[in-house]
């Protein structure tokens, strides 16, 4: 089934999980995944690591065709082009067309200094544009930034870039994470203004330890709103009692986001399963509203 298909009836609600590190993890994130096969998200997509695997050789392709064939949830394989050859990604496209996964997340990737960039593909949106030319029947997601991507000049530049990835065949987005839904209204409001017209699914992380945010915010740009920074400092050094603080901050995000009508929330697991538990207990029933 084609991503798309899904937002016809229903606010999607969906996962992202990524491939392990090390060789230790890779029992962990079989697990994560039958764990998170029983709470039925629509999709569950993975993450591109280094060469399209973690450090095992556990790779993209691997875990997505155990998610659609094997555990019938559909699933979305993110690809990244900087670091990738048109060679490569053809490579790749022909490995994610035999395991029948239909759906790509096409991304730039970060820049890693470290790291000879290719000269192929220098946007998402060219990555988008040579897939679709590939006609291969991909369905194809883009990301999109709410607080705007770091390196644009502003709102409005970025989501001008953003409808190039549009228009170059993107037919639904997702959101980097974010934690104040204002935010998010206000690139929607942006986003629609000139012509953005897919369903953009809201990323929601869940904040469970303040080294996990810390991280994650100077990587991003994320705002920490006041709400926020008040559970942090009160309960930041507190394993337990942040976790389910954070959970319940989520929670909370969702369920304003669906009362105003969002597409779909697609939650950043980081393959904690009991986390995506909770929030999925606590939101099933409102997730049926469209």
């Amino acid at each position: 089934m084609s991503i798309i298909e899904l937002f016809e009836n229903k606010t999607v609600f969906s996962f992202e999980v990524f491939p392990p590190k090390k060789e230790s993890g890779v029992e962990t994130i079989y697990s994560t995944l039958k764990d998170l096969k029983e709470l039925n998200p629509d999709f569950i997509s993975v993450t591109y690591g280094a060469g399209g695997s973690g450090t095992n050789g556990v790779s993209t392709a691997d875990l997505c065709s155990l998610i659609k064939n094997e555990y019938g949830i559909e699933t979305i394989a993110h690809l990244s082009c900087l670091y990738n050859t048109k060679e490569s990604v053809d490579k790749i496209l022909e490995e994610l067309k035999a395991n029948d996964v239909k759906n790509i997340l096409a991304l730039r990737g970060d820049v890693n200094p470290d790291v000879e960039i290719k000269d192929d593909f220098k946007y998402a949106s060219d990555l988008v544009e040579y897939i679709k030319s590939k006609d291969m029947g991909f369905d194809i997601t883009g990301a999109c930034y709410p607080e705007v991507h770091q390196e644009a000049e502003d709102l409005h530049t970025d989501v001008l870039n953003l409808k190039k990835k549009v228009d170059a065949g993107a037919s639904h987005l997702i959101s980097q994470l974010f934690f104040d839904n204002n935010s998010f209204y206000e690139f929607m409001d942006e986003a629609r203004g000139v012509g953005i017209d897919v369903p953009v699914e809201a990323g929601i992380m869940p904040v469970t330890n303040k080294s996990q945010i810390e991280r994650m915010v100077s990587m991003c740009g994320a705002s920490i709103p006041a709400k926020l920074s008040k559970l942090l400092q009160r309960f930041g050094d507190d394993k337990m009692a942040m976790r389910d603080a954070g959970i319940s901050y989520a929670i909370d995000q969702i369920m304003d986001l669906v009362a105003n009508g969002v597409d779909g929330v697609h939650i950043y697991t980081m393959n904690d399963a009991y986390v995506a538990r909770k929030i999925t207990e606590a939101v099933n029933n409102i997730m049926k509203f469209k």
